[in-house]
């Protein structure tokens, strides 16, 4: 009895997943730079995502073939409150600014990236900071 108790243990430590994620390249046009899209579909109806502070996206340190092209990120942020807080339409994609790095080799890769973002529960009252690790597939041509 003991073993069934410890294995079921890990599944009951873990934090609440709330949103799913999923990122695509948006690749640079004669009229638009490159950027990823990040989807936010929430997993919970009752959560939603932080206008402020707004998401941010890390690449992968060890990559070569994007560069990061966002503005940087605010040394302050202003302390955040269900009850007041603006909200992203999660129906549309938040978009990062990234460039093709200079040398990047040609062909299909996988950039792994970082994506830190703040949620809230108006119905519970709390807010809380989120992260969640995507790959994203970039074709250099």
């Amino acid at each position: 009895m003991k073993l069934s108790l410890l294995l079921l243990a890990p599944a009951v430590l873990a934090a609440p997943q709330h949103f799913s994620l999923f990122a695509t390249f948006l690749a640079p046009t004669k009229t638009a730079p490159g950027a990823i899209a990040v989807s936010f579909a929430a997993l919970d109806p009752d959560v939603r995502l932080n206008e402020e502070p707004a998401p941010r996206l890390k690449l992968d340190a060890a990559q070569r073939v994007l560069l990061d092209k966002q503005p940087p990120a605010p040394t302050r942020v202003a302390a955040f409150d269900p009850e007041t807080a603006q909200y992203l339409d999660t129906k549309l994609p938040v978009t990062f600014p990234v460039a093709l790095a200079p040398g990047a080799p040609k062909g299909d890769h996988t950039v792994k990236a970082t994506v830190t973002y703040f949620y809230c529960s108006k119905r519970e009252g709390w807010c809380r900071k989120g992260s969640a690790d995507v790959d994203v597939p970039v074709t250099v041509p």
